[in-house]
């Protein structure tokens, strides 16, 4: 298995690359070598006169990719953080699927479609009000936006085959997520599944017509 671990306006020493290395190899081999790459980012961090430290961990194998991030005052620290997030994501994943049959209790919510009938239109403004001045308009990332409210955009693609509830499920647990989106590989419909509450979960179905 290739680990890569890497610093973003920081230096990463042998000694905690070394710890980091040893680390993950041990996590791997308990997956029973299903893991390909490893890849550990240090990214220093500053917010006015607070500095940090975010550590991103995400391992990749031939089925789902693993996520974990964690942010301390240290390296160590922050890298500790991000490993016993990946260790309880692997953990809560394994116990859902053995709990899998029978106790789970997925509320599905299929056939959805959004329509501009599901939307009302505004209210017209008071007789007698002074009119709205018209809002700027502003391109971000290929994005017109009204006003000066704040908008972060960032973009992520990834390829994945059709999959079953159940290994959406999975997935969404390994990358540890509130929800999940994913094409449905028996209506090869789109899908996102989500948390609710404890190991209850909810799935959306969306028809485009």
């Amino acid at each position: 298995m290739d680990v890569n671990v890497s610093g973003r306006h920081c230096s990463i020493n042998e000694e905690l690359k070394d710890r980091v290395i040893k680390q993950i190899d041990e996590t791997a081999t308990k997956l029973g070598g299903h893991i390909i790459r490893a890849d550990v980012e240090f990214t220093a961090i500053e917010t006015g006169s607070d500095k940090g430290v975010k550590v991103e961990i995400t391992l990749r194998s031939k089925g789902p990719v693993v996520l974990a991030s964690g942010t301390a005052a240290e390296k160590q620290a922050a890298f500790d953080v991000a490993f016993e997030k990946l260790k309880a994501q692997l953990r809560k994943a394994a116990d859902r699927r053995k709990s899998r049959r029978g106790q789970l209790r997925i509320q599905e919510f299929a056939d959805v479609a959004l329509t501009e009938a599901s939307f009302a239109p505004a209210a017209p403004p008071a007789s007698g009000a002074s009119e709205p001045e018209e809002p700027k308009l502003r391109n971000i990332a290929g994005i017109e936006v009204e006003g000066d409210g704040p908008l972060v955009v960032r973009e992520k693609e990834f390829t994945s085959p059709p999959l079953t509830l159940a290994q959406a499920l999975d997935e969404m647990e390994l990358v540890g997520h509130d929800f999940f989106l994913y094409v449905d590989a028996a209506t090869s419909a789109p899908s996102v599944v989500y948390r609710r509450h404890a190991y209850n979960y909810g799935v959306i179905h969306l028809q485009v017509s």
